[in-house]
């Protein structure tokens, strides 16, 4: 979990208003996106954001010039933390212990049929969509009250709507791996086209490969047919992948 997330959070408990420093909401790179389409339509910014949100977009942006989704697998507190309670579902749900490369035995997470998976993915682009349609008539960004990072990390469950939201994302992250990030994540839908384009790329010797499957078992986001597809735009460059290959230089990070 990124500590940086924990404490800005944080400080909105602290006494004094020197503690502050800005709203939590002012940190988030989607909230760039939401204020900047705002801005060059109607003319106008978003309550709550402000230019810091430019500079996170931008960093977030510069990254995944670069390296793809490297962002949604190395720097999002969100991922780490779905992550975590996927973790927490198998020891649950009869998992004693983790074989690395092997498809985990227990109960949950469990993965939606993968007809089923391919439509949902699609989700995150309506949500996109609707959301940017929305920052054009709104007053605050319209992620503001439904937003699971803000819902985790701003440690102020000021309405019953918050509240659930976060039980929902707990609940949704501990039935399904990273169901925020495969199938609702506005900011994911938005970086996939940079999978395309970056340098720096996910690379697998088809000579090499033996089509063992251990690294669709780690996957964190269920790629089917890894070896065929490594250039999906749902990978997010997490290099589990990488790890867990037993074949030597069968998959490699490369740039160029």
């Amino acid at each position: 979990m990124s500590p940086g997330t924990f404490l800005i959070g944080l400080r909105h408990m602290l006494p004094g208003e020197s503690s502050r420093g800005g709203a939590f909401d002012a940190f988030c790179p989607f909230g760039g996106v939401e204020t900047l389409w705002a801005y060059v339509t109607p003319g106008q910014t978003l309550k709550t954001t402000n230019l810091l949100n430019f500079s996170v977009l931008l960093v977030v942006l510069g990254v995944s010039l670069i390296a793809g989704r490297a962002f949604c697998g190395w720097m999002c507190p969100i991922g780490t933390l779905q992550d975590m309670f996927a973790g927490w579902a198998r020891r649950l749900s009869g998992e004693k212990k983790q074989i690395r490369g092997k498809k985990s035995k227990a109960r949950f997470p469990t993965q939606f049929p993968p007809r089923v998976d391919k439509w949902l993915r699609y989700l995150k682009y309506l949500v996109l969509a609707v959301i940017l349609i929305a920052s054009t008539m709104s007053v605050y960004p319209p992620l503001y009250d439904i937003c699971p990072a803000r819902a985790v990390f701003s440690f102020q469950l000021t309405t019953p709507l918050l509240a659930s939201v976060l039980l929902t994302f707990i609940v949704t992250s501990m039935l399904v791996k990273r169901f925020w990030c495969k199938y609702l994540s506005p900011l994911g839908a938005l970086l996939v086209v940079f999978n395309k384009i970056s340098p720096l790329r996910v690379v697998i010797d088809r000579d090499r490969c033996t089509h063992c499957n251990r690294c669709e078992a780690e996957c964190p986001v269920d790629i089917p047919g890894i070896p065929e597809i490594i250039r999906s735009a749902e990978c997010i460059r997490c290099l589990e992948c990488l790890e867990t290959c037993a074949m030597p230089d069968a998959v490699t990070l490369r740039l160029g």
